[in-house]
């Protein structure tokens, strides 16, 4: 059986793009060192976040030096605090995020950065990441939760050391 030359062709050029694929799955799961977003952050109320011992009051808590724990309440159409107030945030420093949500399934997206998770009522998503510069980043309900969907937004603002006051502490 005879095939022809560009069918040779295309036959390794569709095997070598099957190699490069599986070779950039494979780094982008083990090498570059991103992970699925455990279920460390636990149980939660469904109904009422607030009522659980792992859950505090929406805002910013110092933990550590240079470390910050912010919890976020995702709820129709709002990211308490985020949407009416800015998150604020000083820079140099490592925030993890604590999102819950009471109502529906939200999502919650810093813009320009790699955190991104889902607020599942009952569930609490935990999110680390550091900010070394001061600047403002968009928040963005990115999986659809009702009629004003669109208009759930937010704002987060990193701001020098020297500028940063805390809103409560731990």
């Amino acid at each position: 059986m005879h095939v022809h030359r560009f069918e040779k062709l295309w036959l390794v050029a569709a095997l070598v793009l099957i190699v490069v694929f599986i070779g950039t799955v494979t780094y982008g799961a083990v090498g570059a060192g991103f992970g699925m977003v455990g279920d460390d952050g636990g149980q939660v109320d469904p109904t009422n976040p607030q009522n659980s011992s792992t859950v505090k009051e929406p805002g910013v808590y110092r933990v550590a030096e240079s470390e910050y724990d912010v919890y976020v309440e995702a709820k129709r159409y709002k990211f308490a605090p985020g949407t009416d107030s800015p998150i604020r945030i000083p820079a140099n420093s490592t925030v993890t995020f604590h999102v819950v949500s009471d109502d529906v399934i939200h999502g919650f997206e810093v813009v320009g950065t790699n955190i991104n998770t889902m607020a599942v009522p009952g569930q609490m998503a935990e999110v680390t990441a550091e900010f070394d510069e001061p600047g403002t980043y968009g928040i963005v309900c990115n999986e659809y939760c009702g009629s004003a969907h669109h208009a759930m937004a937010g704002n987060m603002t990193v701001v020098p050391e020297s500028q940063f006051e805390t809103n409560s502490t731990a």
